[in-house]
């Protein structure tokens, strides 16, 4: 149950929110912080209301924020509302999403990066589990839901930062040319690959269209074939 209190100021933010650009959103989302738990309860019903729609990084902004908050109100909501979590975990191969969402919730992106290679390995079969990695004829056999699954876990949790969809589109924004897409997402520097695992930025400081590291998938056939993949024609 969320407690709503009324001041012109609340309400104020609260039509802002509902109603605003994606930058102004991220704005109030800093300003209503700033007023406790009168804040965390409108984060609360904004969230309440959204939730019958495919969530944005918004949402998953607020969700995180709502998740790593102490009060026992905010906890109870995200359990009585969102019990499996923000993003629908739809999968047409049965694969298991819930421990992804969990490490991208709390933003811990080694970890989600390794787990998003294992369940691109899982959709393609018991040989690609054992190998690790993938040959470019899996990946064009991947169900478009589960695709469409990891990559919005990762744009969700990560104020769309990250994903597959937006490494794409920078890929397309420089013509496709690999040479020019690599330096642009921090893969290479010069001549030099980056190092992993050292090398790679694990958080949000890093560039646009960073993580997941489709490196790891061996060769640019592979990538090109997740890139042309009929799962971001929707």
């Amino acid at each position: 149950m969320i407690v709503s209190s009324t001041t012109p100021e609340l309400d104020s933010l609260r039509q802002k929110l509902i109603a605003g650009s994606e930058k102004v959103q991220q704005q109030l989302i800093t300003q209503l912080l700033e007023l406790g738990d009168d804040g965390l309860n409108v984060l609360q019903e904004f969230l309440l209301q959204r939730r019958h729609t495919l969530p944005t990084w918004i949402d998953g902004k607020v969700y995180q924020i709502l998740y790593n908050s102490d009060t026992p109100t905010s906890q109870e909501f995200l359990l009585n509302h969102f019990p499996q979590g923000l993003v629908p975990l739809k999968s047409d191969a049965g694969i298991e999403y819930n421990s992804l969402q969990e490490a991208l919730v709390r933003q811990e992106f080694q970890a989600a990066d390794l787990l998003t290679i294992q369940k691109m390995c899982e959709l393609a079969g018991p040989q690609a589990i054992k190998r690790k990695w993938l040959y470019f004829t899996e990946v064009e056999g991947f169900p478009r839901t589960d695709l469409q699954t990891i990559n919005r876990l990762w744009v969700v949790y990560s104020e769309a930062k990250f994903g597959f969809s937006v490494q794409r589109q920078i890929w397309a924004g420089v013509g496709k040319n690999w040479d020019n897409f690599w330096p642009k997402i921090g893969w290479k520097n010069g001549n030099n690959w980056t190092r992993y695992p050292g090398g790679f930025t694990w958080d949000l400081s890093a560039p646009r269209g960073h993580l997941p590291l489709s490196n790891q998938l061996r060769g640019v056939r592979v990538i090109a074939s997740l890139y042309a993949h009929a799962a971001w024609n929707e």
